[in-house]
């Protein structure tokens, strides 16, 4: 029997099959992805195969191939990833510049992965109604950056449900993960796209300025106007998984334009002599942010940077 993984609680996993039931399914045996040394090997969004039994619940034998995924490190295993979600139409990286902060080095390395993994990103800038005048021009200054990159970019308030309505002509019919820190107010848009499905709201502490869990596990939501949107818990850092030095500056658009340029093919855009990038970033074509992202993700080489909250 086919079906669809919608929700993913630890070590069940709740499969709606294609006559549109609910069931609990655990991994049937030692189950694991080719390739991948993963800390679930069964992800949200996945297409499936199952074997129901008496008591009512089934196994997961088979998964289907992926068109894509988000993944990062694990939190706990360095050597190990986590898939966040499978089979994405698009993700929505949801931002808040202050209340709690998100840093340019947090943003850049999940969109660096989206890169990766061919899941096209939007930047959707949340809170709006708090911000003061310099939390507003700092926005702009991020808008027009990503903009210019090539990332799609808005700015809402969930909250007074300003700038809502463009992002449902743009979740309709459509897979798409929704992720961010803790607190930037994931559960609030989601109560708002979706109404009565009461999704619990948290607050930020005050003393840290971060957010605290709502969500514990990820969950396929279905959207009024058709498609799904995936709920996710909040991220504090994004480890990236399985990046070869040389590869970095591929998932950075703006700095494989001028990579390409090098005259070493290996350039690693740091210390080599007559590095073209270091030369656009001196000149102020590639951001400076950016290139101290990509350095950052280049320092992640073993070590537990990526267990920091970006």
């Amino acid at each position: 029997m086919k079906g669809l993984v919608i929700k993913n609680t630890g070590s069940w996993y709740t499969v709606r099959t294609e006559d549109g039931r609910d069931i609990e399914s655990k991994i049937k045996g030692n189950f694991r992805l080719k390739e991948i040394r993963s800390t679930n090997p069964v992800a949200v969004g996945d297409r499936v195969e199952i074997e129901t039994n008496a008591e009512g619940t089934a196994f997961i034998t088979e998964i289907a191939d992926r068109k894509n995924y988000i993944i990062r490190r694990a939190s706990n295993l360095s050597k190990q990833s986590h898939i966040i979600a499978a089979n994405l139409d698009q993700a929505i990286l949801l931002v808040t510049v202050n209340y709690p902060i998100t840093t340019t080095i947090f943003i850049d390395r999940f969109l660096a992965t989206a890169e990766a993994y061919r899941v096209p990103v939007h930047l959707v800038f949340n809170k709006t109604d708090r911000y003061l005048p310099e939390d507003k021009e700092y926005m702009e200054g991020l808008i027009h950056l990503y903009t210019c990159i090539g990332y799609p970019c808005c700015k809402i308030s969930a909250l007074c449900e300003e700038g809502i309505n463009p992002l449902r002509t743009l979740l309709q019919d459509k897979i798409t993960l929704l992720s961010g820190h803790s607190g930037v107010g994931k559960s609030t848009l989601i109560n708002k796209l979706v109404p009565g499905v009461h999704l619990k709201t948290g607050d930020i502490s005050e003393y840290h300025n971060k957010g605290m869990h709502t969500t514990t596990f990820s969950e396929m939501i279905p959207l009024p106007d058709g498609g799904y949107l995936i709920d996710t818990p909040g991220i504090k850092g994004f480890g990236t998984f399985d990046m070869e030095q040389t590869e970095v500056s591929h998932y950075f658009p703006d700095i494989f334009k001028f990579a390409s340029m090098c005259r070493f093919n290996n350039c690693t855009h740091r210390h080599e002599p007559g590095c073209v990038v270091v030369k656009a970033v001196e000149e102020h074509y590639i951001s400076e942010s950016r290139y101290r992202s990509y350095l950052n993700i280049l320092e992640d080489r073993g070590e537990a940077k990526y267990r920091e909250a970006f």
